[in-house]
């Protein structure tokens, strides 16, 4: 067999397909990796503009509960490569991680180029062949393994291997090249993708005039917000199209469950209705009492605005503060949002991540009809399941030889 015949062939340049390819190659393979941008690790560094979230520092048991489905095999992926290794990953590297105060593991520096310098040195050094500028166009079974074709600006070439792992993406952020395009490739060899759905974003409201002019851009904190039978505390923001923030990301889920979304806030969740009763037995008009529960101008703007002809009956204004309902148009569209769900389905995966219907073919990353919650468990679920895909890639070469 050639040795172009023996290659893994990988195909996305985001921190899965990087991963993939780094461990395939530790284990032997001589990789390949193609990418349809000039060059690779784009939403990597667009995830670090704000400090590079790499993983987060609860215990690892705590890890599956995040991703919701398949616990089992997320305690199993994680066991292979869980949030210790991803910081032991990074001091190789030459960086040093840290714990912030929200629990979130970032690199000194929090900065996410360096990092993805240090790491692609570190793949050509190692062999990992580049090839950037390469849109993955079809993928086809051939009798001594798998035909993976390409677009270039101004050729087509097409690669054989006997593993060819796909780390291609979910559908946030298309400009770093996740566009969510690939889904009709695989679906062509009758694998099934669940359709795309935005993850960690912002909902639409309809807000009054009035209510943006007093406080769009402003944050509501030390919330507890409620989307059906689930509740998180957090923060929100009002922004001009409805609410963004920690809170809304992680009930995003079960908000996309409910025929007609809402959520119920209770803007001040450290005071029970009784508490806040008797801070205000005294005070006769609402600026009184919104002084005295310590309400910031955000949600006395909400409160104002939305539901003004209570704004002078005590008991409904507590109510209100206590039980906030806000009805939700919809979510914003998938790409604007951080992550996406959808994908391929776990079902179509054996538990080496290759694709039942395509053996020798692997997926990894945000491919997976999987979601997380902001906080490093997205780019922790990315490195998880591209060191699996990865391993087994190289061990299906083996198997071949």
């Amino acid at each position: 067999m050639s040795a172009e015949a023996r290659s893994v062939v990988v195909v996305g340049g985001g921190p899965a397909g990087l991963r993939a390819a780094e461990v395939a190659q530790a284990a032997g393979a001589r990789v390949i990796l193609c990418d349809a941008q000039r060059s690779v690790g784009r939403k990597f560094l667009v995830a670090g503009r704000g400090g590079l979230n790499l993983t987060h520092g609860e215990p690892v048991e705590n890890f599956p509960a995040r991703y919701v489905d398949e616990p089992e095999r997320w305690r199993d992926l994680l066991r292979e490569f869980g949030p210790d290794d991803l910081c032991a990953w990074a001091e190789e590297l030459g960086v040093e991680t840290y714990v912030g105060t929200s629990g979130r593991v970032f690199p000194r520096g929090q900065k996410a180029a360096g990092l993805l310098r240090a790491w692609v040195r570190r793949l050509r050094a190692s062999g990992v062949q580049f090839r950037t500028g390469s849109r993955f166009a079809s993928l086809m079974r051939e009798t001594n393994g798998w035909r993976a074709e390409f677009q270039t600006s101004y050729e087509k070439f097409s690669l054989m291997a006997d593993a060819i792992v796909l780390a291609l993406g979910g559908a946030s952020w298309p400009e770093t090249g996740s566009d969510g395009t690939w889904p009709a490739i695989l679906a062509a060899h009758g694998v099934e993708i669940a359709p795309w759905q935005p993850a960690n974003c912002g909902w639409e409201v309809e807000w009054p005039n009035e209510l943006l002019a007093r406080a769009e851009g402003l944050p509501l904190k030390n919330l507890t917000v409620r989307a059906g039978s689930e509740s998180v505390s957090g923060e929100l923001l009002i922004t001009h199209h409805g609410l963004e923030g920690g809170a809304i990301y992680r009930l995003g889920r079960a908000l996309r469950s409910m025929t007609e979304p809402s959520l119920a806030i209770d803007f001040k969740p450290q005071l029970t209705v009784g508490a806040l009763r008797e801070r205000v037995v005294n005070l006769p008009e609402a600026r009184d009492w919104f002084r005295a529960w310590k309400l910031s101008p955000s949600a006395i703007a909400l409160l104002e605005t939305i539901f003004p002809d209570e704004s002078n009956d005590r008991d409904r204004v507590i109510d209100r503060v206590k039980n906030f309902s806000l009805a939700l148009r919809g979510p914003r569209p998938v790409a604007e949002a951080i992550s996406s769900a959808g994908g391929v389905r776990w079902s179509e995966l054996d538990q080496n991540l290759m694709v039942r219907k395509l053996p020798g073919v692997f997926v990894a990353g945000e491919m997976i009809d999987w979601e997380a919650p902001t906080g490093g468990y997205l780019l922790q679920g990315c490195f998880a399941t591209a060191t699996r895909a990865g391993s087994a890639a190289a061990r299906e070469i083996s198997r071949s030889l």
